[in-house]
């Protein structure tokens, strides 16, 4: 039976959704976006700081039910600026090591928010694990 997690640490928004599902051997994280956990205001202005935080929320949720980013197998993100793709690429590689999750990334328009990543967490091994 799955089990819906939401996370005090990471950031609440009014919507209905779980900041994760765990399903089995896999962990399911809901898009996150580059705020500031406690006053959901956007950080930086740039694509580097919200993907860093972006991913930070990620790495809070995951933290909880158990798991690092090394669980990471999948990624999902969105990207509001084509131009922002090489700043973007180069926050992501400083933070996932290597081997990267298998990962899709699309241009949509957000608004304010530069940036949203979705994460597949497989629990019972990391990616650097034979």
């Amino acid at each position: 039976m799955p089990k819906a997690y939401n996370i005090p640490q990471a950031p609440q928004f009014p919507l209905p959704f779980s900041h994760a599902v765990r399903a089995g051997d896999f962990v399911y994280v809901s898009g996150q976006v580059g705020v500031d956990p406690v006053t959901r205001e956007v950080v930086g202005p740039t694509i580097e700081d919200q993907t860093s935080q972006c991913l930070r929320n990620i790495e809070i949720i995951l933290e909880q039910v158990g798991l690092t980013l090394d669980h990471v197998v999948k990624t999902n993100a969105f990207v509001s600026k084509t131009e922002d793709f090489p700043g973007y690429n180069q926050t992501y590689a400083s933070v996932f090591r290597q081997p990267y999750p298998a990962r899709t990334t699309a241009p949509v328009d957000m608004g304010a928010y530069l940036v949203e990543i979705d994460v597949i967490a497989y629990a019972p091994a990391t990616r650097t694990q034979e």
